[in-house]
């Protein structure tokens, strides 16, 4: 995944509660095993409206949702950070999320920032003038061109995966010296094993 450090443009002044996955991604979309496309999916039901907030024009390629309290509850699916991420998101900014849904969209490199509800609200009134937010995850905070800031906390692990675009396959070659090192340990003492298995593989041939 693309490695993130800031995220910077206009956001998305959504702000509603509750929002669970099924909202930001219908089940009728779970069929599919790739994550291209989803964003024509997210929030359907939403943009059935014709004046939604998703399709307004000024919000196109919007990188930053703002959102309420107990974003992404509801099912695990994991389709719903591939639908967001689709969409053009890299962040979203809102007082809690699902704990399930934030560790996805990490996993995807979408930024979950957690601001007091008050935070939310001043941001809800500079996006909705159209004016820039700015994230910086190293610095961990969020700041306007109107001097507002605030900071986040964020988890360390979270943080380093983030800002080094490691998904879980990314991680694990990152420990492929130890790991080499660990298989041919084994191979040299405990080469029964590798007999074993290639015992097994004769047999099933």
């Amino acid at each position: 995944m693309d490695k993130l450090s800031h995220v910077e443009g206009r956001a998305i002044p959504f702000g509603a509660k509750n929002v669970d996955t099924d909202i930001i991604i219908p089940a009728k979309w779970l069929k599919t095993i790739t994550r291209d496309g989803l964003g024509k999916g997210a929030f359907e039901s939403i943009r059935q409206d014709s004046d939604n907030i998703f399709d307004a024009p000024e919000n196109q390629g919007a990188p930053i949702l703002l959102a309420g309290d107990n974003f992404g509850c509801g099912s695990s699916r994991e389709h719903a950070a591939w639908a967001l991420g689709d969409l053009g998101i890299r962040a979203v900014i809102a007082p809690s999320y699902s704990d399930i849904f934030s560790g996805n969209a990490v996993k995807n490199g979408i930024l979950p920032v957690v601001l007091p509800q008050e935070a939310i609200d001043r941001l809800m009134e500079v996006a909705r003038g159209g004016d820039p937010i700015h994230i910086d995850l190293e610095a961990q905070t969020v700041t306007t061109q109107f001097q507002d800031r605030f900071t986040f906390e964020i988890d360390p692990f979270r943080k380093h995966c983030l800002l080094g675009g490691l998904d879980e396959v990314s991680l694990t070659l990152e420990s492929s010296a130890s790991i080499g090192t660990y298989e041919d340990k084994r191979t040299n003492t405990q080469n029964w094993v590798m007999a074993g298995t290639r015992f097994s593989g004769t047999n099933a041939a």
